[in-house]
């Protein structure tokens, strides 16, 4: 039940804090942590998604300027690391363990083409560096959702216990009046206020973050299957 310093009732949001029971700042703790583990993953996420973009224009930036598939490839090997160049990378080690030398041929190479059977192992090697990335690119993003969906619920078991606890300080001090009721129903709100604060941001930045890894494992994607298109169009396959 809600303590009351001196006899006064607070009458502030964070008076009720101070003076709340034991069960309300447990409650209020585990939010505080919450929220500052979501606020760091919503700060590390934004600054990853930016330098994957960056980096990611500067590499097709480089890609478009060089007019064939291996000068391409060496020209991505002197930028930094980014999920394009290690796709990129994969694709044509693979392509090189299958056809060693090709790529520093010329012109034509219909004698040398692939199977069907090395072309969708090709397929099947530049799908998985995509998905690797997917998944490095997604990482901690699902506890966003977890934040937000479980701070709301934790929040409502704050004010539950707070209330309970504000009723049997009713019972036992025998006074159902507004005035007593009232300190402890405020103080039970409290946590429910907290887990929304903490909830909105989580669940914002999720839907922001899931809707950015969607399309970026769509470029990725277009990406991995315009390098096939390449080695196409340069008689590779």
């Amino acid at each position: 039940m809600l303590l009351q310093v001196g006899g006064a009732i607070p009458t502030s949001a964070w008076e009720m804090v101070l003076t709340a029971s034991r069960e309300t700042k447990v409650v209020l703790g585990v939010l505080v942590l919450f929220s500052v583990a979501s606020w760091y993953l919503i700060v590390l996420k934004w600054w990853q998604f930016r330098r994957m973009r960056r980096l990611g224009d500067r590499f097709l930036f480089e890609i478009e300027r060089a007019p064939r598939l291996e000068d391409a490839y060496h020209a991505a090997m002197r930028l930094p690391a980014s999920p394009y160049n290690r796709i990129l990378r994969e694709g044509i080690h693979f392509f090189s363990e299958l056809k060693p030398g090709t790529l520093k041929e010329g012109g034509v190479l219909t004698e040398n083409a692939l199977t069907t059977t090395q072309l969708e192992a090709l397929r099947m090697v530049l799908a998985k560096e995509v998905a690797a990335e997917r998944d490095a690119a997604a990482r901690f993003i699902p506890w966003l959702a977890t934040f937000g969906s479980v701070s709301p619920l934790l929040g409502l078991l704050g004010t539950v216990l707070g209330v309970m606890d504000a009723f049997i300080g009713i019972a036992v001090g025998g006074s159902g009046n507004i005035a007593a009721v009232a300190p402890g129903v405020a103080e039970a709100l409290v946590t429910t206020v907290a887990g929304l604060a903490v909830a909105v941001p989580s669940v914002m930045a999720y839907n922001l973050y899931v809707s950015r890894l969607g399309l970026f494992a769509g470029e990725l994607e277009g990406f991995a299957q315009e390098i096939i298109g390449s080695m196409a169009r340069e008689g590779r396959l």
